[in-house]
């Protein structure tokens, strides 16, 4: 894993969370994107080599509508850059943590992405993301 890539917030009200990150961070949302496939409407924001990733949910039965729900807004996930995202998810199955896919899928700010289960990794839900190529 090279780096931390985003942090991963999910909010019930983009364009408010946009707003208020904007004046936090002293930055603008630079790409507001849909990604069906996992019912989210994303906002990003970049200060500096940080970037931070709003998440919204498209319907009441998306993974971050019932996030909000169970444990309201905050802190979703957080995500870590790899350069090849089929040999990390390899290693990671193979020292026995869980994966919520088999392949990457499409995700938000053109990446490949796959999640790791918080059960197996403290608590946390920690995404995986490679530049699509």
């Amino acid at each position: 894993m090279n780096k931390i890539e985003h942090i991963g917030i999910a909010v019930t009200d983009l364009k408010a969370a946009g707003s208020l990150y904007e004046k936090l961070l002293n930055t603008h949302v630079y790409k507001i994107e849909d990604v069906a496939a996992e019912g989210v409407k994303t906002a990003f924001l970049q200060n500096g080599p940080n970037k931070i990733e709003l998440l919204e949910a498209l319907s009441a039965d998306s993974a971050i509508a019932k996030f909000i729900a169970k444990k309201g807004e905050g802190i979703h996930h957080i995500a870590f850059e790899v350069d090849d995202i089929v040999a990390e998810m390899t290693r990671l199955k193979s020292e026995g943590f869980i994966l919520l896919s088999d392949e990457p899928k499409r995700g938000a700010d053109h990446k490949l992405v796959c999640f790791v289960h918080p059960k197996s990794a403290g608590g946390v839900l920690v995404e995986l993301v490679q530049e699509v190529r």
